[in-house]
């Protein structure tokens, strides 16, 4: 796992005695899950979310050991952190513990309904989603005052969900449900990036729980902050006129940016044609409206892979080995003004090396 202060390796969690975690009692496993320290008593890096975790309840925790203990052993070790002095000594995560470790289990809410109350301690516990969709202070710890404002994950954007959303369509529950549970929804998009793994995982939970996931996240964007009822919903029959933003385009326009949108990217998002054949709404991107371009730089670098079975979902080619670092800079600054209506990105050459690797 890439982070700003280096690459955690994640370990071996399978029976195995020698190189997993099959000596491990059940005691040992929990201390870890909750208070991240493992059965040696070293601290674990907080890449591996035991500040969310602490909130499992005792029968989900003992679920957890019973199910990996179920697994095939495999004999495999993960390779040293890639860590600085001194992050690279353990020993420092006991400040960190002290500063920001809240050991505590989760307590419903009583003025709140069950379905609510199941939602926060999935969304809060064992799905950990402010791990990626919060901002970080300095130190590598979530900024509580913040939450779920918005994130990076392992060079992605993980937007901001909530009252803090920049999304051109609000979120409801139907749309949050859909896309917990399949990865896409026509008036969001399409999962990508580390994304991709959290839905395809979700893909086999409970509707019942991906339901009151999508309940609680829905409430999020109640109460104060960026008023909804000044984008369109997502419910059924309430796609936002595209108000000429995709129509044809009828000539190339002058600028760079432009001219490479007509060149390759205008017959599929222009073209009128429905998923998969043709392009998703640009006006309703958030990779478009965020404030930070990263994902939108992914999606062009890197294109979206067909999905199996999933003929609704977008499909689109990648342009790393076409367009050079330039080229995709004025492409995607040109899609922020032209689709977002908003200022262009400031520092684009170096978001579009890290995209490609350092290229």
């Amino acid at each position: 796992m890439p982070t700003p202060f280096g690459t955690i390796y994640s370990t071996n969690i399978t029976p195995d005695p020698e190189t997993g975690i099959g000596r491990w009692s059940e005691q040992a496993f929990i201390r870890a899950l909750r208070s991240g320290v493992d059965r040696e008593g070293r601290h674990l890096y907080p890449a591996f979310p035991y500040d969310h975790f602490t909130r499992v309840s005792d029968d989900d925790a003992k679920a957890l050991y019973a199910f990996f203990m179920s697994l095939d052993p495999a004999k495999s070790s993960a390779p040293p952190n890639e860590l600085a002095f001194p992050l690279n000594v353990r020993l420092t995560l006991a400040g960190w513990k002290l500063l920001f470790l809240r050991r505590a289990r989760f307590v419903a809410d009583p003025s709140r309904d069950e379905k609510w109350n199941r939602g926060k301690y999935l969304v809060d516990g064992l799905g950990h989603c402010g791990a990626c969709h919060s901002p970080r202070n300095l130190l590598g710890a979530e900024m509580k005052s913040a939450g779920f404002a918005g994130g990076e994950a392992e060079g992605w954007r993980a937007y901001a969900l909530g009252r803090s959303s920049l999304s051109p369509v609000a979120w409801d529950e139907a749309a949050l449900a859909d896309y917990l549970a399949s990865g896409s929804h026509p008036l969001h998009g399409t999962a990508q990036g580390p994304m991709a793994n959290v839905v395809d995982n979700l893909s086999q939970v409970d509707p019942a729980d991906v339901g009151a996931m999508a309940h609680y996240l829905a409430s999020l964007g109640k109460g104060e902050g960026r008023n909804d009822a000044e984008r369109p919903a997502s419910g059924p029959g309430r796609l936002p006129q595209a108000a000429g933003v995709q129509a044809a385009t009828p000539s190339i326009p002058s600028e760079p940016g432009g001219a490479i949108y007509a060149t390759v990217c205008a017959s599929c998002h222009d073209g009128g044609r429905p998923l998969p054949l043709g392009g998703s709404r640009l006006d309703l991107s958030t990779a478009v409206a965020d404030e930070k371009p990263a994902n939108l730089i992914h999606l062009v670098v890197r294109g979206i892979p067909a999905a199996a079975g999933a003929s609704a979902h977008p499909i689109m080619p990648g342009f790393g080995d076409i367009l050079d670092n330039r080229q995709i800079s004025d492409l995607v600054n040109y899609l922020r003004t032209r689709f977002a209506g908003r200022p262009q990105w400031n520092g684009l050459a170096k978001a579009v090396a890290e995209a490609r690797g350092g290229r």
